[in-house]
């Protein structure tokens, strides 16, 4: 039997050449940059809250203490902390839970939703991001007031949720869209409702685009200093941007202090990130890819 050339040739095995890749020196020193950047200040805070006041100002800044001591957050937590704390998660944790939820119908209604009603609609949403917030200050104050609402809660719990949806509805709809029509359609021949394909399908689906505008929305909430400064005046209303700026002016020479409440007040939204980390680049990134 005659072997062809063909034939050899499919015997022949093939060699796979391996291509050495040299390593990226340059990326990785600029990694290590980028990581002492947000490393060091960080470092210098955690250890600049546990100096003695007399010991700030002693030595290298960025030693470690000789003696470390625990007194400066038993003074910052003797100071009405955790009645701000308080304040500071009862405004964010409704803000956020009220916002992805109006944000996940609305963004549901502008991908699945037909006509003019539904790109008029999101159209509005996009205008919402270009108002800023400094500029509906008086009105919002005004509001407020007429209300009968100002120096509460819930006057700091409202503007944190309108001016929250429109990234959130944006974010949420670019992910929406992601989802396979096929998906939504096997689900309508089976007889689904749109609050069943709202549930049954989105909601499990987008897990990463809530995670992600639930972080981002709290982060924005846990921080703002415009709303408590304008809207509310009670001390025990305090939040806590409105508390370290009164602990500045508290404890002005006891630096360590400070830093300490500044420390207490950033490991919610620490814990937040170091929890959702895994779906912020997705949930971010979700539809602008086409």
């Amino acid at each position: 039997m005659a072997v062809t050339t063909t034939t050899i040739a499919r015997r022949r095995p093939r060699t796979r050449v391996k291509v050495r890749r040299l390593p990226n020196i340059g990326a990785g020193i600029g990694g290590l940059v980028w990581l002492a950047v947000i490393i060091v200040p960080i470092y210098y805070v955690v250890i600049s809250s546990l100096r003695s006041q007399t010991g700030f100002f002693d030595g290298n800044p960025l030693a470690p203490p000789d003696e470390i001591t625990f007194g400066n957050y038993a003074l910052v937590l003797q100071s009405g902390f955790g009645r701000y704390f308080l304040n500071s998660v009862v405004i964010t944790v409704a803000s956020v839970v009220v916002t992805v939820g109006l944000s996940l119908m609305a963004a549901y209604g502008v991908v699945r939703g037909e006509g003019r009603l539904a790109r008029m609609s999101f159209s509005v949403f996009l205008l919402g991001l270009a108002i800023p917030v400094h500029a509906t200050i008086i009105p919002l104050y005004y509001m407020i007031t007429r209300l009968h609402l100002y120096d509460s809660l819930l006057a700091l719990i409202l503007p944190s949720i309108g001016f929250a949806i429109p990234i959130t509805v944006l974010i949420l709809a670019n992910f929406i869209r992601d989802i396979p029509r096929e998906l939504f359609e096997s689900m309508r021949m089976d007889g689904a409702t749109d609050w069943g394909m709202l549930w049954r399908l989105v909601l499990p689906l987008a897990r990463p685009a809530l995670v992600t505008v639930g972080i981002y929305d709290a982060l924005h909430v846990w921080n703002g200093f415009l709303f408590p400064l304008i809207l509310t005046q009670s001390p025990d209303l305090r939040v806590l941007p409105m508390a370290l700026w009164a602990f500045q002016g508290e404890f002005t020479v006891d630096v360590p202090a400070v830093l300490a409440a500044v420390v207490l007040s950033t490991l919610p939204m620490l814990v937040a990130y170091v929890l959702g980390r895994r779906h912020l680049v997705r949930g971010l990134t979700a539809g602008f890819g086409k």
